[in-house]
């Protein structure tokens, strides 16, 4: 029997970002992530794009309708789902190497999976980068590292929504 496409190597998300990413650039615009994520019984397919100045509706919604057809036509993904584009959000998670550069200095929070060996499983702190897949944050106690295979997450935030 042949293997869904959504579970495919690489996933519904590498597909949909390999068609996207073009198309996105090409409108000036950075392709921050692609997501397919199950909420209940329907799937989303999140397409987060970004760009210096703030984002607007507009721009979101032109992106939508340049992307959709493409979707269409290749059919990277079997099962019906939402399409959603928008952007990542002061909250958003730093996922690939690109995010950890771009963000170095700015204020994040991190989950880790299981407690560090002082004991913590949520860190906040300045962002200092990413190297060999090590994650390093300048807290009030002094720098913090930690594989990034150990984080449920890493976000960027403010003082309001740390954990949230």
């Amino acid at each position: 029997m042949a293997r869904p496409k959504n579970v495919q190597p690489g996933g519904a998300a590498a597909a949909v970002e390999a068609l996207v990413r073009p198309v996105v650039e090409g409108m000036g615009l950075r392709l921050w992530d692609v997501r397919f994520e199950k909420e209940g019984p329907d799937w989303f397919l999140r397409v987060l794009i970004d760009r210096d100045e703030p984002l607007d509706t507009d721009t979101c919604e032109a992106v939508s309708r340049a992307i959709d057809p493409l979707l269409d036509e290749a059919d990277p993904i079997e099962q019906s789902y939402y399409l959603e584009v928008g952007s990542p959000g002061l909250g958003r998670r730093l996922t690939r190497p690109e995010h950890f550069e771009a963000l170095a200095g700015q204020k994040c929070a991190a989950r880790l999976i299981r407690p560090d060996e002082q004991g913590r499983r949520e860190l906040e702190g300045e962002l200092i980068g990413l190297c060999d897949g090590v994650v390093t944050l300048r807290t009030a106690e002094g720098n913090a590292a930690f594989p990034l295979k150990s984080a449920g997450f890493v976000k960027l935030c403010d003082d309001e929504d740390l954990f949230d």
